[in-house]
């Protein structure tokens, strides 16, 4: 009869909290660096854009106003009462409204029209006309100027608010187009497919299904397209020569005198009121979209 044994092995201690091998946090430091660095860059870029708006802020309300950023010994309103002539504020204020407005409108229109069929539908163009529509946003519009400039001539719409529009319009279409087919592509095609279903043509699956679930998308390109309209300087200065029919932007011009003068007050006054409109925008539309997409819960799996 034989008997087996088992080894045996010496008894562990066990490990107590004060025994335990202690591991350094090495990701707190860096973290902490990190929201340093951060929060220092948003400091100096935030000094850097608040510098020219403090001048702007105080300029307008000096009546001896120069290029220096003081603050102003009395405060006056005489700056506001020369600039708000219907001639200088009021008149180019409601062109740059109609030619902004209406850009917006018609790029978005065409954009979105544009944009379906590249979202949709899979064929060999997309991607060449994807290519030419990239190509399009870095051509440079003064290089084109002189041909557009000839063949407004030609079709007599020099000095016609319309064909400013139409030209405006379609220089923002390829950027226009890119930003709706990329938020497009983020609208699931099964709630279309439900709706072609039940007997709906593409064109009411648009209307009715990818339009209202792509709004902040839409308030977005809008935004942009209306921004660059109502900042343009250049495509208005050449295109529109009656002074009735140029916009706010232009009449900043007329504060420059001859030989280096400069109305400092009046340019600030006039500054802050051309800007209250796109403030305005801003604040309606961020209030209005919301801020993403409400597409959570729309396709059950």
């Amino acid at each position: 009869m034989t008997t087996t044994t088992t080894p045996t092995t010496p008894h562990e201690p066990a490990l107590t909290p004060d025994s335990r091998p202690r591991t350094r946090s090495v990701a707190a430091p860096s973290k902490r660096m990190s929201a340093f660095f951060a929060n220092a860059s948003l400091i100096i870029i935030g000094f850097c854009f608040l510098l020219p708006l403090s001048w702007l802020v105080f300029a307008s309300f000096d009546t001896a106003a120069t290029y220096q950023t003081r603050v102003p010994a009395e405060l006056s309103f005489d700056n506001f009462s020369a600039v708000l002539t219907p001639e200088l504020t009021f008149l180019p204020l409601w062109n740059s409204l109609i030619i902004s407005v209406s850009t917006a409108v018609i790029t978005v229109v065409i954009a979105l029209l544009a944009a379906y069929p590249l979202s949709r539908y899979q064929a060999r163009f997309n991607k060449p006309f994807m290519y030419t529509v990239l190509f399009g946003t870095c051509l440079p519009i003064t290089a084109i100027m002189v041909p557009v400039y000839a063949l407004f001539v030609a079709l007599n719409l020099l000095d016609s608010i319309p064909g400013t529009i139409a030209f405006l319009a379609a220089s923002s279409l390829p950027v226009a187009i890119y930003m709706a087919k990329n938020f497009m592509d983020s609208v699931p095609i099964s709630l279309e497919e439900a709706a072609w279903v039940d007997g709906a043509s593409a064109m009411r699956a648009l209307r009715t299904i990818v339009i209202p679930l792509m709004r902040p998308g839409i308030a977005v390109i809008s935004i942009y397209v209306f921004f660059a309209a109502w900042g343009n300087f250049f495509v208005p200065f050449v295109l529109l020569l009656s002074p009735s029919k140029q916009p706010a932007a232009i009449s900043i011009y007329s504060f420059f005198g001859q030989y280096g003068t400069i109305a400092y007050g009046q340019l600030a006054a006039f500054s802050l009121i051309y800007a209250v409109p796109v403030i305005a925008l801003y604040v309606l539309v961020s209030r209005g979209i919301g801020g993403s997409f409400a597409l959570a819960g729309a396709v059950k799996g």
